[in-house]
């Protein structure tokens, strides 16, 4: 495969692994709700940081993640900060922020892109997904970068986004519409994405059997492109027709033709009653003719489309925030809240963790709470934001979300939405029927203005708006509003990122982490898993139950105690320890983290006891 070649890639090949350990320290007056890390969490800090931060919770338990750093367009203004141990690297942190003339711009976005993608790998999930949005400036190098960070048999998909809907009044030639959404899977074999919601197939469907099913015949003969028999010459056989005589494929001018499905298949129609002989007329003769029968499906979907020219476009995002924060000059690229949730709807996992490590304005968390509010769903999400703003913007926006805001302004609900195609064109009196009964059922008259009515109707807007888009009717509900908009519901924790682990200042005792802040590194270090719940009467000192061995550490962030005969593993301990597993499973050994021990090797085997000193365990394992 070939590999990505940039300047400084020698020196962030590995750099995730130097990147220190920092306790996430949660804010209960910026959050909403009790604090707690297991929930939907917004993280204040340099992001290389929190992820290095959120693995021990959260490694290998990412379902989706989506990203939108910068798009090194060279007037964004970004800056390379990261801290690597090179006079290189060190060097580009005097030329800040990178910008068009900086001739090795390309290199250093590889350079901050490649450590924050493996630690984005180690956090998915086995069935995880990672979505990023980019533009021309570094997609091509970005689909290099992750095909050697995720390996090129994970691609899923590129899927082009049109985030212009209004033209260009610039004196050029061309004009950018669109941008890219690059998708890779942890392991492609393992995801399952969903299809597209496409209630218009139904459409076709328009006869009923005596059950009162839709369906629709199709002929078993080919048409079209390779249908002749010269091109498929195995697809040319006979079939039995009511009468016993054999019937073979042929076109209405006597050519051979084939059929559009093998004996196999065919066979399985005959066995299911769903191979349906007709009577036709062909050359002045009637002859038999047969057809597959196919029922509507109960629920009708189709593949989603890798163009998404469907969704809001930067315009609309922008007119949400102003709506939310009641100015209009919030956040200069937001994506909107839509093109989130169409992706949420494609990975379509119940209680699926969110992750977004470039939160800007905070749409992923947005969009999560909308996904949940629409279907009841369990969905977290955790956003990470290093700008000074991850306060007054990133986290504020969920909480009006969440809370409701005041405003003024038009709110609009999709009532119908379908692709016309020529031959749904040719059913104009079906679809303006429909409409017609859209605006009837919400009290309104043909114009979508509202009419008296002698019954009583509830009307949910104040105007019905139809309109046909890029070949895409839609019916829209339009609602102008005043006070309140309504919430979402939800909590999120605050957190920044607290002092690293430092491992002089622990062996003085100058820094003590709280004990789930270092027990979560610790477990994480000895497992490389994420730190489970404690079960129901776990006693003191459990950390958790890895593959082969359960976790325990005898810690207080107290000086005093730490030096004291208290926090040693004494025999005691280690047969409760012990005693604790065996009611657990009779298979699992022991790990335990302690200033010190008092019990001999021997004592240690005898209770299938691994020891780790602290802190040179930190030394060890870090």
């Amino acid at each position: 495969m070939p590999e990505i070649v940039f300047k400084g890639k020698e020196y962030v090949y590995n750099h995730h692994l130097t990147v220190p350990y920092r306790p996430l320290l949660p804010d209960s007056a910026k959050s909403i709700g009790p604090a707690d890390l297991a929930g939907n969490l917004i993280i204040h800090g340099d992001n290389l940081h929190a992820l290095k931060s959120l693995l021990p919770r959260y490694a290998g338990a990412v379902d989706l993640i989506f990203i939108d750093p910068p798009y090194n367009t060279g007037n964004e203004g970004w800056c390379y900060n990261d801290n690597v141990n090179s006079p290189i690297m060190k060097e580009w942190l005097s030329t800040n922020p990178v910008d068009g003339d900086d001739l090795l711009r390309h290199d250093k976005w590889l350079c901050m892109m490649w450590p924050r993608l493996v630690l984005l790998r180690e956090l998915l999930s086995e069935r995880g997904s990672i979505w990023m949005t980019l533009d021309d400036n570094e997609f091509h190098r970005a689909r290099l970068l992750y095909d050697e960070v995720f390996g090129e048999d994970n691609f899923v998909g590129c899927f082009v986004w049109r985030k212009v809907d209004s033209p260009n009044d610039n004196k050029v030639a061309l004009t950018p519409d669109h941008e890219f959404v690059l998708c890779y899977a942890l392991e492609k074999s393992e995801i399952q994405l969903s299809r597209m919601s496409a209630p218009g197939i139904l459409d076709a469907y328009t006869q009923a059997d005596e059950s009162g099913r839709f369906f629709r015949d199709r002929l078993l003969k080919k048409n079209g492109r390779n249908s002749l028999r010269s091109d498929r010459p195995t697809m040319y056989f006979g079939l039995t027709d009511p009468d016993g005589n054999e019937v073979f494929p042929t076109h209405e001018n006597g050519q051979e033709a084939c059929w559009a499905a093998g004996p196999e298949t065919i066979q399985s129609h005959a066995v299911s009653g769903t191979l349906i002989w007709k009577r036709r007329l062909r050359q002045g003769a009637k002859v038999w003719e047969p057809y597959t029968r196919e029922y509507a499906p109960d629920i009708p979907t189709r593949p989603y489309p890798t163009i998404w020219s469907d969704l809001p476009t930067m315009r609309q995002a922008k007119a949400m925030l102003t709506d939310l924060f009641a100015r209009s000059d919030v956040f200069a690229t937001p994506k909107p809240v839509e093109l989130i949730e169409r992706i949420i709807d494609v990975v379509a996992l119940d209680g699926a963790l969110v992750l977004d490590s470039f939160a800007g304005s905070g749409t992923t968390a947005h969009a999560v709470l909308k996904a949940n509010a629409k279907d009841n769903g369990s969905r977290r999400f955790i956003l990470v934001e290093g700008e000074d703003y991850a306060d007054t913007l990133t986290a504020e926006r969920v909480r009006r979300a969440i809370r409701g805001y005041a405003w003024s302004g038009t709110q609009r609900e999709t009532l119908l939405e379908e692709k016309i195609t020529f031959t749904q064109f040719k059913k104009a009196d079906e679809w303006l029927h429909k409409v017609d009964t859209i605006k009837a059922r919400e009290g309104f008259g043909d114009g979508g203005d509202l009419v008296d009515r002698a019954e009583t109707v509830e009307r949910r807007f104040d105007k019905i708006e139809t309109r046909i888009d890029d070949g895409v009717l839609r019916v829209e509900g339009i609602k102008r509003v005043s006070e309140m908009a309504e919430g979402l519901g939800g909590e999120f924790t605050y957190c920044t990122l607290g002092e690293a682990v430092d491992l002089e200042k622990l062996l003085s005792g100058e820094q003590l982490p709280a004990f789930e802040a270092l027990g979560a590194w610790l477990y994480h270090t000895a497992t490389g898993g994420a730190l489970p719940a404690a079960p129901a009467g776990a006693p003191d000192w459990y950390l958790g139950e890895a593959k082969d061995k359960h976790v325990w550490l005898i810690y207080r962030p107290d000086l005093g105690f730490l030096k004291s005969p208290e926090a040693a593993l004494t025999l005691s301990r280690a047969a409760a320890f012990r005693e604790w597993g065996l009611t657990r499973d009779s298979v699992r050994g022991h790990l335990v983290f302690a200033p010190a021990k008092y019990l001999s090797n021997r004592q240690l085997l005898e209770h299938g006891i691994d020891y780790a000193p602290l802190p040179f365990a930190l030394y060890r394992e870090g």
